[in-house]
Parts: C-alpha cells; structure tokens; sequence
C-alpha cells in the first residue's frame, strides 16, 4: 500500500508540473466543455429544425405548434444558459434550467427509459451541478470574512452528489458492448477510478485518469468525422462525442476544485 502511494503522489506531482501553465484555464475550459454538448445540441436542432417537427409529430404525437414551441424553447434555453454558465453569470438559474431540458429532452423524445440515454444524462447532470459547486466556491470567496456554514454545505452537497453522477457514463461504457480482453482491462481499472471519485480517495488523480481514459476513447470510438453524412450512425456518435466532452468538462472541475467535505481526502486532512 505505502508503494501505490507513493507512485500515486509521484504521478500527482508530474500531472500538478505539467499542468502547471495551464491550471489558471482549467475552470474556464471545463465550463465550455460541459455546456458543449447543449450548444451541438441546439445547433443540430436548428439546422435539422423540420426532421425533428417531423419526428415530433409523427412519432411522438406533439400537436402542431407544441411541437415547433418545444424546439424552441430548447434551443433558446440551450443557447442562452450554456452562454452565461461560460461567462459564470447567474450560474445557479442557468444550470438549474439546462437540467430542465435534460429531463424534458428524455420525456419528449420517449428515452427516458433508454440505458444508455439514462447514464450518460445522469453523468452531465453531475457535470452540472459541478458548475454550480464551482459558482458558490466563488461566491464564498467574495464573502470569505462573512458566516458561510449554509453556503458551505450547500457546495459539499453538490460536490458529493456531482462527483457521484460523473461516474455513470463509465458504469455504462463497462456494462454495454461486446466483452474483449482490453475491454475487461479497461473496465477494471475504470470502474476502480469511479469508485476512488464516489468515496473521494484520490480523487482528483482519478479523475484526471479518467479525462486521459475518455479523450483516446472519444476519439477512436466517437469518431463522428470519419463517418459518411449519409450514415445512420452519424449523428448519435456526433452526440454521444459531445456527451462525452461534457462529462470530461465535469471531471475537469473536480481536479480543480476537489471532492468537497464529504470524502475521504478531506477527512485525511482533519487529521
């Protein structure tokens, strides 16, 4: 145990010195990468605006009217929260909003209850209420001389409950798909990194392992821009790429900000 960490801290120093011109960057690149998924998103709506009324419509059973009002009021929430969670401009109301087209997204296209669909949400969800444990780390800041114990809490609550959430699109990377031998390797040493995150031991070297693991996987498997634009499979490897990135972005605010109060790096601390 004491050799795990010692290579463990040894690793955290190499990451901690090459990320070093960088880390002034990281909150504000994460915050991009997690509301990106919105922005493809509502940019995929727009340009595909009368195959998704078809869809709606047909599929679905929207009236007319609903249907079109539905897509708009995505596009526009999408558009305008994701701007102000990258300018950290009322921060709370903009990701509490994203959160609602999530779950409107799920009922209104009728994924709720797809798996996939399901976990990868859950993981930007944890994305997003990372963003607004970012914000009231800020918020303290400014009141740092000012009683804080209710904002305090507040963020360890979000910090634990997003840390948590992250983890689900790796639980369904490990559970769906055929079984080779890198894939057991993988999902081996993956699911012992979203374990290390969800009790916050080593948590912060977890999650870089898991933003290193995520970006090769993204690349070889999502690769959207190798396909035809006549695929099938275009554009669902084109969201599931953006989910993606969303989900690292959330991974990346949990190096920079830590696993909060309720972990067992913070607990080692006391001692």
């Amino acid at each position: 145990m004491d050799i795990v960490q010692e290579y463990s801290r040894k690793f955290e120093e190499v990451i901690d010195k090459v990320g070093q011109p960088l880390k002034p960057y990281i909150p504000a690149i994460a915050r991009f990468l997690i509301v990106v998924t919105f922005l493809e998103d509502a940019l995929r709506i727009s340009t595909q605006f009368g195959d998704q009324l078809y869809y709606l419509q047909r599929h679905r059973g929207f009236p007319w009217g609903v249907s079109h009002f539905f897509l708009i009021a995505n596009v526009l929430t999408m558009l305008v929260c994701s701007t102000l969670v990258i300018a950290r401009k009322h921060t709370e109301y903009a990701a509490a909003a994203l959160l609602g087209v999530v779950v409107t997204q799920a009922l209104g296209y009728g994924l709720i209850f797809d798996a996939s669909f399901f976990l990868r949400n859950l993981s930007v969800i944890g994305g997003l209420l990372m963003v607004v444990s970012d914000s009231l780390s800020k918020r303290r800041q400014l009141f740092a001389g000012l009683p804080s114990i209710t904002e305090s809490n507040k963020r360890t609550y979000f910090q634990l409950a997003g840390r948590v959430l992250l983890i689900f699109l790796f639980i369904g990377f490990a559970l769906h798909g055929s079984w080779t031998l890198s894939r057991v390797i993988a999902s081996v040493v993956g699911l012992a990194a979203c374990i290390m995150i969800a009790v916050g031991f080593k948590a912060k070297l977890s999650a870089m392992f898991l933003v290193l693991f995520l970006s090769v996987f993204n690349i070889v498997v999502n690769n959207w821009w190798s396909v035809d634009s006549s695929h099938s499979q275009k554009d669902f490897l084109k969201y599931d790429f953006f989910q993606t990135l969303s989900i690292m972005g959330g991974l990346l605010l949990l190096v920079t900000l830590g696993p909060g109060g309720m972990s067992v790096d913070e607990k080692k601390k006391a001692f």
